[in-house]
């Protein structure tokens, strides 16, 4: 597959050439291939593919090649640990859904090269940016990355996972043991890959898990009503000002986590951009169960596979309006902690029984209903330290290829600068990217944050 150049459509500016493809293996794969079958929690996520990229500044060695060879030399390594990555996904046609095949296919590694340097590249609007440029996605590999050299001698790295491989934690996770072997050390992470979560002998669900999650089929999705939930933005916001809202949250005596008064401020800016006609605004939150399913004691630690659910809150646009940020930061609290416990996750595990088989998901991200906007925390997802031995990233970001969600979606992780600030990427509707601009907290992304 090597030797394969391609040019991508791209602006007038923005050349970017796949210069190469290689399928890297496991060097010492199980002896026989064999299946693992998904949990109820995997086939909740779905099969959506997710990208966290990463861009770097110019190595010392300023050897792309050398660079590029170093990095699939350790992903062969890591893959003996994480040989899930480098298997197949395939339907059962007995069960009709997927499962992985560990047969040691590997991992796509695409090199490319571009011809402007990182400082010019628009940091605030991905979708002029990314698709189908920095990264790009090739269905028959559920891992794959993508390696591209600037002109300038910086580089982005793609990391690219099919969602039935696992979630952020499980991503993070091989990302940084990745990082790990390539620096020579031991592995912090011995990686759990039991996908124990199954249900219940005698399943049984809160009635409520019926309002937030469906059943629903392959055409539903590809036909979900038409929106315009589709710009992808990036943001910076200063840690000056996440610890003023945590601050005016925790107003009522009551302290707040910083996502709780992040969601509470969000929360009013939407009311001003949605049909007044709505009486009611939504949010959700997507919540990892680890630390609950392993009832505080990190048993699950280093679990990989999906262990994710979403809670959602509503308000009437008037409560919203008058209420403090200390007032919507308790709503925000009293949504996650609905779902943030270990019943609700045996629930959710019960619940996906009770409907297989088929694809599930919550109900909003088909879209349909008021918009509804989506809060993510990476505050655990690694960023300065994937390190593969050349320096820490100038800048660390989750992305998707998905053209248009039912939901909007902001997802906060720390920023490489390591003072508190945080990167927020968002895919948003056109009236709330209109709301940002101006907006005193949200500043849009640029080469001078990166210190460029």
């Amino acid at each position: 597959m090597s030797g394969i150049l391609i040019k991508i459509a791209a602006p007038e500016n923005f050349d970017v050439k796949l210069s190469k493809k290689s399928v890297v293996k496991a060097l010492n794969p199980p002896a026989e291939p064999f299946k693992i079958t998904l949990s109820n929690l995997d086939l909740l996520s779905g099969r959506f593919p997710v990208t966290y990229l990463y861009f770097y500044r110019k190595p010392q060695s300023d050897n792309f090649k050398a660079f590029v060879d170093a990095l699939k030399s350790s992903l062969a390594q890591i893959l003996d640990h994480y040989y899930p990555f480098a298997g197949q996904i395939v339907q059962n046609p007995k069960t009709s859904e997927p499962e992985i095949i560990c047969d040691n296919n590997g991992a796509l590694v695409i090199e490319a090269h571009t011809n402007i340097p990182i400082k010019d590249i628009d940091f605030y609007n991905l979708n002029e940016t990314l698709q189908d440029k920095v990264v790009s996605v090739e269905p028959d590999f559920p891992t794959q990355i993508q390696v591209t050299e600037y002109s300038c001698g910086g580089m982005s790295i793609a990391f690219t996972f099919d969602h039935a491989l696992g979630d952020a934690s499980s991503f993070g996770k091989f990302i940084a043991s990745w990082c790990e072997i390539a620096q020579k050390k031991p592995l912090s992470c011995i990686p759990d890959h039991t996908r124990h979560l199954r249900a219940r002998s005698s399943p049984k669900y809160q009635p409520f898990l019926d309002q937030n999650f469906i059943r629903c089929t392959m055409e539903e999705i590809q036909n979900m009503p038409m929106n315009q939930i589709s710009l992808k933005r990036l943001y910076h916001i200063k840690a000056s000002s996440i610890n003023m809202l945590q601050k005016l949250a925790s107003a009522d005596g009551v302290k707040k986590t910083k996502i709780e008064a992040f969601s509470a401020y969000v929360w009013k800016i939407i009311i001003g951009t949605i049909d007044q006609r709505h009486e009611k605004c939504k949010m959700g939150w997507l919540v990892d169960g680890r630390e609950r399913m392993g009832r505080g004691e990190n048993l699950m630690s280093n679990y990989i596979g999906n262990v994710l659910s979403v809670g959602f809150g509503g308000a009437s646009i008037q409560e919203l309006k008058e209420g403090s940020i200390s007032d919507i930061a308790n709503t925000v609290h009293e949504a996650i902690s609905k779902v943030n416990n270990e019943a609700h996750f045996l629930d959710l595990i019960d619940w996906v029984e009770c409907h297989r088989p088929g694809l599930m998901l919550a109900k909003a991200v088909l879209g349909g209903e008021v918009p509804t906007l989506v809060v993510s925390s990476g505050q655990r997802f690694p960023v300065t330290e994937v390190d593969f031995g050349f320096g820490s990233p100038l800048l660390g970001t989750v992305y998707t290829t998905i053209p248009r969600v039912g939901v909007g979606y902001m997802n906060q992780r720390l920023s490489a600068k390591g003072d508190g600030s945080w990167t927020v990427s968002a895919i948003l509707w056109p009236e709330l990217e209109d709301a940002l601009k101006n907006d005193p907290i949200f500043h849009p992304m640029s080469a001078s944050h990166l210190e460029l």
